[in-house]
């Protein structure tokens, strides 16, 4: 295990390092340092071993007691300086001022194999200098996701920070789920995050917002050096910068919209300079197909529902072009960075719509793609099912004739979906004559849609099962789904029940289709 000495975000960006207790504002400081509060049993029960593996942490080192203490918070190896990220952000649309690392706290830098940097977070370590009115803590609900979420975005191919390991504390934490007056102890976590860094837009709109245009500056260098190395040297790096996090991020969303992830909280401190998912909390993948949909019970006015997400991510990047503007001679070029993700996320849609139909590219699979979505919410089918459905579906089959077998396991309301049946057949025709202009083999056209389309999703009921069985000391659910979660493209017969929709007699529970940011 080595760890970075040299070159961390904390000896290139000016933070302070002086050890103060209680909450603050911090000035012309990107980082304050922070310790973890110890807790009375630290217990690792989850670990990303293919993780573990890149990073260079061998097998053995999670059985270290050691080793766990550090991971929980109550030691710390020599040399190591924990801090916490100050950073500010728009929360549905409303500048918030500083908001800060409020229960993360990153413990260093570790190299990995091939040599690259990778920052080691703890999220649930106790109190920072930002953490408010807050405890620091987290609870096993909440970091069983994270943790889970995590690991299932890697195995979609969808750019995410990662988590190494989960860990219970041996303590509860206090937590009102629904904000609705009754608070209830639940058994404290640690998720163990990882990422090349954790910046985020609103890293650099704090500086910016308090003129503070140095540190704005060395926060820029820092993320092109770590995340951009192409543009050392370019005459307008900032604007070179917004060009390329926009770019990354229309490829996130896209990827995002492609597997039916809805981030529940879009606010610009939840988005990656690198155009990584980051912090997972009122989070949901889509069962019923609904373009208004958000997990999010905070989300009133659905202002980051599924259908939003492409416009809500274009809104923070045009915040954070504000942020960069004291950097920029021309305003024109922060322009041109915001277009640029515009073009991307057209060609991205192009690309994804002909992908999830096994078309070629071309408006043309787009606009199917749009009459087939309007379609599936009519029908209310589950998204997931319904688009490995259509992989079945071929030029000269009679599957297509026949909605009710093809969609057999995606249907969820017999009513709607029977009212839709005849608009479904006549899209299907018009998909059926598409497939056979494709001309494309059978076999080798339903392998391609499947590998885009997952055949299993973390969805949220799921998730809850297993974190109630955690809370009880049972762990093959979310061992079992965590295994499950590693090939989500392919079809395993033995997982057959964890791509089921949501059994009504859970739709309406807290956790299941209701999420708050408590956690």
């Amino acid at each position: 295990m080595q760890w970075i000495e040299q070159g961390r975000f904390i000896d290139q960006v000016s933070g302070q390092a002086e050890r103060h207790s209680g909450v603050r504002q911090l000035h012309q400081a990107a980082w304050a340092a922070a310790w973890p509060t110890p807790v009375p049993a630290a217990r690792i029960i989850a670990v990303d071993w293919q993780l573990a593996d890149r990073l260079g942490l061998d097998a053995a080192l999670f059985s270290d007691p050691g080793f766990t203490q550090v991971l929980g918070g109550s030691a710390l190896y020599s040399g190591m300086t924990p801090w916490a990220a100050n950073y500010g952000g728009h929360q549905f649309g409303h500048w918030a001022g500083q908001l800060g690392d409020g229960r993360a706290l990153s413990l260093g830098e570790l190299r990995d194999r091939q040599g690259r940097g990778w920052e080691i977070q703890l999220k649930g370590a106790g109190q920072t200098p930002f953490s408010r009115s807050g405890d620091g803590r987290a609870v096993l609900r909440s970091s069983l996701r994270e943790y889970l979420a995590s690991q299932a975005m890697a195995a979609l191919g969808v750019p995410t920070t990662d988590a190494l390991c989960l860990l219970t504390t041996g303590a509860t934490v206090v937590r009102d789920v629904l904000y609705d007056g009754n608070p209830r102890p639940e058994p404290g976590a640690i998720v163990c995050r990882v990422a090349p860094s954790f910046l985020r837009f609103g890293s650099l709109q704090l500086p910016a917002w308090r003129g503070e245009t140095e540190l704005l500056q060395a926060l820029v260098d820092f993320t092109v050096q770590r995340h951009y190395p192409q543009l050392l040297g370019v005459a307008e790096p900032a604007a070179a910068l917004l060009a390329h996090v926009a770019v990354a991020s229309a490829e996130l969303v896209s990827h995002w919209q492609r597997v039916g992830f809805v981030h529940g909280v879009l606010n610009t401190d939840n988005m990656h300079l690198a155009g990584l998912t980051i912090d997972y909390g009122p989070f949901g993948w889509m069962e019923v197909f609904d373009p208004d949909y958000t997990p999010n019970t905070s989300d009133t006015h659905s202002r980051y529902c599924y259908a939003a997400q492409p416009a809500m991510v274009r809104w923070n990047l045009v915040a954070l072009a504000q942020a960069l503007a004291p950097l920029c001679r021309d305003s024109q070029h922060l322009a041109d960075g915001l277009a640029a993700y515009d073009r991307h996320l057209a060609q991205c849609r192009l690309r994804d719509a002909a992908a999830k139909l096994g078309l070629p590219g071309g408006p043309e699979a787009l606009a199917l793609q749009r009459r087939w979505e309007g379609l599936m919410a009519q029908a209310q089918l589950d998204m997931s099912l319904a688009y490995r459905a259509l992989a079945r579906v071929r030029g000269d089959n009679a599957l297509a004739s026949t909605p009710s077998l093809l969609f057999a396991n995606a249907i969820t309301a017999p009513s709607a979906f029977a009212q839709a049946q005849q608009a479904l057949l006549a899209w299907l025709a018009d998909y059926r004559l598409a497939v056979a202009a494709h001309g494309q083999e059978a076999a080798v056209r339903a392998a391609a849609m499947n590998a885009v389309n997952p055949w299993l999703t973390p969805r949220n009921w799921l998730l809850h099962r297993a974190a109630q069985a955690a809370a009880r000391n049972d762990l093959q659910p979310l061992q079992r789904l965590s295994q499950a979660l590693q090939q989500p493209y392919v079809e395993n017969p033995a997982m057959a029940d964890l791509v089921a929709v949501c059994p009504p007699h859970l739709r309406q529970q807290p956790g299941c289709s209701l999420l708050s940011c408590s956690s």
